[in-house]
């Protein structure tokens, strides 16, 4: 019988733990910080219990993955590295969803030391985008030819029947991540040219694509594209892109809300302000002013913009209680956000994912690929964005719990001994690929 060891019940865990149990011979153990969470995981199920998790508890903790397999971080990933040092103690094997951090990455000597395998970005966006990536880019590579661009985007979305609000967006994941993701610089390669988007006008820089089928979407680079040159193995392609979809809006409306200074994580004294009391000391209006007319005419807009429809619509400029006495602009706005960007019981998320490669074949013609996943939600079950990441992170520790990925190091999905059965996988259980190839005439790449 083989144990494998969830650290973390949060939306993620799920599942992740009903794919492990699959396997007969597999039994989970399952702790989170609140108990009770991991509780209703486990459920009655004979070969799954649940314990309550402190990370701060190092004997604790080393006494559980001792007795594990492999483990399954899936708490934050600041405390990825906690995890990881226990693992290196004990001589475990361990994955996660997260990025791999510099912290994670300096452990890479003494994992292999030790002889395990730390795999990371075994979620979506990191993981699936780069299994997909690495078998088109592979598949170029083994045929002779040459990649001369990779463009790729990734959104989690309401599914078009659930796109019901004016912002076109509801939290599937946790909302600081979404906001502050809209802080970071960015930086990418287009047709031999680098370019850096600074933070405080990234939501400038975007464009209208659109994806047969599903229509309009907007798409804005996401971070620092470039080390993917290298990562992925194409070090002279000419462009390189990673990017962002939403619905149409969003970008001037969080442009807006950036501009104001909601985004700021600097603490505040806001015991018994409304929204209507931050807005206008967002906006330095005197108390009395019209919301509407101060934020306005702090960002020297027309106060018509559909740009404050959203906002009204969201609560911005309301009497309602911020419900809090400390916090910052960026946590007073999760809270009013998380009141009206939910999903209602029934309604489906998406996830849209598109990797766009311009290759030259070993005969001198010049090919697209378009590969593109489109995976919603299941209605009063789990949501594509759980599935998407909880999914090949299972997938990730069956490889692991088979040795198939022994003593590597810190490492992440980009080798086809993980890619492929993993993909494979998740096609299995209806998370694939469309993929489309047109040739193309002679000209610079996307």
């Amino acid at each position: 019988m083989s144990k494998v060891l969830v650290l973390g019940a949060g939306f993620v865990a799920g599942p992740f733990l009903r794919a492990m149990l699959e396997r007969d011979e597999v039994r989970v153990r399952i702790g989170d910080l609140e108990p009770d969470k991991a509780a209703v995981l486990a459920g009655s199920h004979p070969r799954a219990s649940f314990f309550g998790l402190d990370l701060r508890d190092e004997a604790a903790l080393d006494a559980e993955i001792a007795s594990a397999d492999v483990v399954a971080s899936l708490v934050p990933y600041a405390f990825h590295p906690v995890v990881a040092r226990a693992c290196l103690r004990r001589g475990k094997n361990m994955v996660t969803a997260s990025y791999a951090s510099d912290a994670m990455r300096a452990l890479d000597g003494e994992a292999r030391k030790a002889g395990i395998t730390i795999l990371n970005e075994m979620g979506l966006d990191p993981g699936i985008d780069h299994m997909e990536a690495m078998r088109l880019i592979h598949g170029v590579q083994a045929s002779g030819g040459t990649v001369l661009g990779f463009t790729s985007y990734c959104g989690g979305l309401p599914s078009p029947e659930a796109n019901n609000n004016p912002f076109g967006y509801k939290f599937s994941w946790s909302p600081r991540g979404v906001l502050l993701a809209g802080t970071n610089d960015a930086r990418y390669l287009k047709d031999g040219r680098e370019i850096h988007v600074p933070g405080a006008v990234l939501f400038d820089h975007y464009e209208l694509l659109d994806v047969p089928g599903l229509g309009l979407f907007e798409a804005y680079p996401n971070r620092n594209s470039l080390p993917y040159l290298g990562i992925y193995g194409i070090p002279g392609a000419r462009t390189m892109y990673r990017g962002t979809f939403r619905y149409p809006g969003w970008c001037r409306t969080m442009k807006a809300i950036a501009a104001l200074g909601y985004l700021s994580q600097e603490d505040r004294l806001l015991a018994g302000w409304s929204a209507r009391d931050l807005i206008l000391a967002l906006a330095e209006a005197p108390a009395g002013t019209e919301p509407r007319a101060a934020a306005a005419a702090r960002l020297k807009m027309d106060r018509g913009s559909d740009v404050f429809d959203r906002m009204a619509w969201l609560g911005l400029f309301d009497d309602v209680s911020i419900g809090v006495e400390h916090a910052s602009p960026l946590e007073a706005l999760e809270r009013l956000m998380l009141r009206r960007l939910r999903y209602e019981p029934g309604e489906r998320d998406m996830i849209l994912l598109q990797h766009v490669i311009d290759a030259r074949t070993e005969k001198g013609r010049e090919i697209r690929i378009t590969s593109t996943l489109v995976d919603r939600g299941i209605p009063g079950g789990d949501s594509s964005m759980s599935r998407t990441v909880g999914l090949p992170a299972a997938a990730g520790a069956r490889l692991l719990l088979d040795g198939r990925l022994a003593g590597r190091g810190v490492v992440i999905p980009v080798w086809p001994e993980i890619y492929e059965p993993v993909l494979a996988d998740l096609a299995r259980r209806g998370i694939a690929f469309r993929e489309e190839r047109q040739e193309r005439t002679a000209g610079p790449a996307r």
